[in-house]
């Protein structure tokens, strides 16, 4: 059976279907329904103002090749300036694949890119170093945790250095809706409360950050990338089979089945959360470290790293990090820390 033309232009046959609306589309008019759905999603939000310069997290995979390319032809209407920081976890014959991916894509876009390192910014820890440190202490699926946490302040440190306003992540409706599950399943209410919105204004000295995908599913994304032939790394790290993330993305998958709405239902749903007074999150502080933003003595950087640097890596994630805040240790960071920087 032919293909059916076209729903919006007519002329050429539809190459798909939309997964979220049934709309048959050829890959060109979906592409156009893309940016414009996007740009829509940032002018709505006013997620990034005229003038703004924007640093575009950039890992080499497909949701950050996306957005760099979308906000790249954006650009002019938005009229932004880009940059792209990458951030170097020190993850070998994984990073380094990924990374060559990055600098195609900014010498084939004409785009300025910037790397910054976790083993110049905390102190000589890489990924692979906390992974050893983390191997026989019961927390090994923990990589994740440290990676994300170190990994939100390299990104933030980086935008600095090239003088971003505004920072963006290609993070998609599915990867929020695993986020608010995980917080969910987890019980933890202060960073379910964070769930909602495009993303966060910037507080206490922080860039303002925003996800302009997180209303387009993982599906759409890949689409996107086929027919705009991207570039991009798709090997997943060599750490995330471990991570608890993947337990909710297999339920996410099933509800699906059941529910397929279920993605953006969970987007939505965090949008609107309400939480009762008594589990609302304290007020922050400063981190009497860094001077970072932080809920606790410590931020979540200094607190991690000070587990490391003791050798007691259990002791930086869940109650136990209790013991680290009340006997602070001259940690080996590195210069990200040796000045006030906000925490995440």
């Amino acid at each position: 059976m032919p293909a059916p033309p076209c729903a919006s232009c007519h002329q050429a046959r539809a190459a798909l279907r939309r997964p979220r609306s049934g709309q048959a589309l050829c890959g060109s008019c979906f592409c156009t329904a893309f940016e414009a759905e996007v740009l829509h999603t940032v002018q709505a939000g006013r997620l990034l103002p005229p003038g703004a310069v924007v640093a575009v997290g950039a890992s080499g995979g497909k949701d950050s090749t996306v957005l760099a390319h979308v906000l790249r032809e954006l650009a002019p209407r938005l009229r932004i300036t880009l940059q792209l920081v990458a951030v170097d976890e020190g993850i070998s014959g994984y990073r380094d694949a990924a990374l060559a991916a990055v600098r195609r894509q900014a010498a084939r876009w004409e785009l300025p890119l910037t790397v910054v390192a976790y083993e110049d910014l905390f102190g000589g820890w890489t990924m692979d170093s906390v992974a050893r440190s983390t191997a026989g202490s019961g927390r090994s699926r923990a990589c994740c945790t440290f990676c994300g946490v170190l990994r939100r302040r390299a990104l933030e440190e980086g935008a600095r250095r090239v003088g971003a306003t505004h920072i963006v992540t290609g993070h998609n409706a599915d990867d929020v809706a695993e986020t608010v599950l995980m917080n969910f399943l987890r019980g933890d209410t202060g960073r379910l409360a964070r769930c909602g919105g495009l993303g966060s204004a910037g507080e206490g000295g922080a860039l303002p950050r925003c996800r302009p995908l997180q209303l387009a599913s993982q599906k759409e994304v890949v689409l996107y990338a086929h027919f705009r032939r991207l570039d991009y790394f798709s090997e997943e790290c060599v750490y995330a089979p471990e991570a608890f993330r993947g337990y909710a993305r297999d339920l996410l998958k099933q509800l699906e089945v059941v529910r397929p709405s279920v993605v953006l239902d969970l987007v939505h749903s965090a949008e609107h959360l309400a939480l009762a007074p008594t589990a609302q999150p304290a007020p922050p502080g400063a981190c009497t470290r860094c001077g970072a933003l932080a809920s606790r003595t410590l931020c979540q950087v200094c607190t991690l790293l000070d587990g490391l640097d003791r050798g007691r890596p259990r002791l930086a994630i869940g109650k136990g990090r209790r013991g680290l805040d009340e006997a602070p240790l001259q940690t080996r960071a590195g210069p990200a820390l040796s000045k006030a920087l906000p925490a995440f």
